[in-house]
This record gives structure tokens, C-alpha cells and sequence, in this order.
């Protein structure tokens, strides 16, 4: 049997997965393989390179910074979050991502994007650390119609989310088979239908594919959501969740509630270390 720790997006609601991963690592407890989406990839990548707090440290340090996330950097160059500051700067200067300890871990780690051009999910098998899993993770938290398309092994890609909100099909298919879930929204909660859908069409008309893809985002994410619940109801998975709604903005500026958030989640891990033990050692 193989361990997958599968993790879902949700932009800063993604500080509450920072939290749970920080307290798995503290705690010693390690998964054979994982898998994020959008901000579950980007911040997830850290449990891999075995780095406690780097993640919500860095958010905090520089969520208020305009290279980071602004208005300013969208109209600048073309991403809402900035690129070059967030996917080279900040990684390699700013506060490090220890890339060699990232492809020493033995855990295998994946990352799904949508594939602009066919609206399809594609999955990456991460290596180094190093610049071709950084533009796989930039695509995989690029949003339509406020980044660019990040262009990588022949691919155009955007955010992942947006196809395959919570990869857990992938890791089964992966042959992961004891899996636990770190979802960033409470239980029960289901999305409405998407609202201005002619003006996307319009936004997006050079990724006409996305458009579709945007529109039925709510039945996937509502199905999947169904789904996981049965499968937590059958046993065969446990899912950590926060409580409630996070009331967290996806672009969050407040350094004071990113570090709620990230405290929400730990709570919520450090409740739950028993149960996950258990089930991690479960015949």
C-alpha cells in the first residue's frame, strides 16, 4: 500500500494548508507520495524540501509587497501575482526553497495544470526543484484572465483548479491508495454557478476552451466534493478540513489574517494527529 497526501488549491485559503503541513512535519509524519493543485502545489512543494514555516512566513513577509500580489504587477506584467518575483526572487534570493533537499526527499511529488489549449488536466512528476518544476507550479496557480499563460514541455497552462480542483483520481490511478486529504473549504460547502460568463467568453477568447472549462468548474467541483464525502463516510480516506469558512480573502494583504488562517490549521492538524496516525498504520 502507498501513503498520498493530496492537497487542494484555494489561493490564500491555502495558509490553512500551510498550518496542517507544518505540524505533519514537526510531528515526523511522512506520506510515500503527494499531490497539489494551485496553491495546494505551490505551498505544498515545502513539506518535500522539509522546510517548517517557510511558507507562511514568506505570505506574511511580503503579501503587502506590490511585486508580490497587486494590482500594479497585473497591469505591469500581465499576472496578477508577479512571476519573476514570486517564482525566481523569492525562491532563490529572498528566503531560499532548498532545492537540493527537495530532490534528495524520496517522496514523490506531482503537479496538475489545465492545458489552456484543450482544457484538459496535465500532471507533472516534480525532479530538482528546480526551473521546469517552478513554471509547472506557476501554471498550476495561474488564474485565467489575470495571468498569462505559462508555457512549458509544449504545454499552455493555467490554473489547475479549474479542471481537477482535488487530484485525488490521479493519485489512485498513481497506485496511492491510503490517502489523506487537505481540503480549504469547510464540509458541505458547494459551489454556485458562475456568474458573467459572456464577459469571460470575451477575456478569454484567446484560450476559447477555458470558457468551458470555467462554466462547468461548479458541477466538478460539486461532484468531487460528493464524492470525497462518501469516501470518507466508507473509511477509505480521512479528510482534514477547516471548521468553518476561512472569510479569507484570495488575495489576502493582512499578515494578521494569514497567520489566523495558518493557525486554523494547525489546531485542526495537531486535533487530528491521532486519528491520522492511526489510519496511516491501519492493515
Amino acid at each position: 500500500m502507498k501513503s498520498g497526501l493530496i492537497l487542494e488549491g484555494g489561493a490564500m485559503r491555502g495558509l490553512f494548508t500551510c498550518g496542517v503541513l507544518d505540524v505533519l512535519m514537526e510531528n515526523g509524519i511522512r506520506f510515500d507520495g503527494g499531490a497539489g493543485i494551485s496553491a495546494g502545489a505551490v505551498f505544498g512543494c515545502n513539506y518535500k524540501s522539509r522546510q517548517i514555516g517557510r511558507a507562511v512566513r514568506y505570505n506574511k513577509r511580503y503579501c503587502r509587497d506590490p511585486r508580490y500580489c497587486s494590482i500594479r504587477s497585473l497591469l505591469k506584467t500581465g499576472d496578477l501575482y508577479g512571476a519573476d518575483f514570486c517564482y525566481r526572487e523569492l525562491p532563490e534570493v529572498l528566503d531560499p526553497f532548498d532545492r537540493a533537499a527537495f530532490a534528495a526527499d524520496p517522496m514523490e511529488f506531482y503537479i496538475g495544470a489545465t492545458d489552456a489549449d484543450t482544457g484538459e488536466i496535465r500532471y507533472h512528476k516534480c525532479g530538482d526543484g528546480g526551473e521546469r518544476d517552478m513554471l509547472w507550479m506557476r501554471g498550476s496557480a495561474s488564474l485565467p484572465m489575470v495571468s498569462r499563460a505559462v508555457e512549458v514541455d509544449g504545454f499552455r497552462l493555467l490554473d489547475g483548479g479549474m479542471t481537477d480542483p482535488v487530484p485525488y483520481r490521479f493519485m489512485e490511478r498513481a497506485g496511492y491508495d491510503r490517502n489523506l486529504y487537505v481540503l480549504t473549504q469547510p464540509r458541505g460547502y458547494r459551489k454556485g454557478k458562475t456568474r458573467g460568463l459572456a464577459l469571460m467568453g470575451l477575456a478569454l477568447r484567446r484560450t476559447p476552451k477555458m470558457a468551458a472549462v470555467l462554466a462547468a468548474r461548479p458541477a466538478v467541483y460539486n461532484r468531487q466534493m460528493d464524492e470525497i464525502d462518501e469516501k470518507e463516510r466508507r473509511g477509505e480516506i480521512l479528510a482534514l478540513r477547516p471548521p468553518e469558512a476561512l472569510g479569507i480573502s484570495r488575495t489576502e494583504h493582512d499578515p494578521e489574517e494569514l497567520e489566523r488562517v495558518y493557525q486554523i490549521g494547525r489546531a485542526e492538524a495537531e486535533k487530528a494527529l491521532p486519528a491520522i496516525r492511526a489510519f496511516l498504520a491501519r492493515p
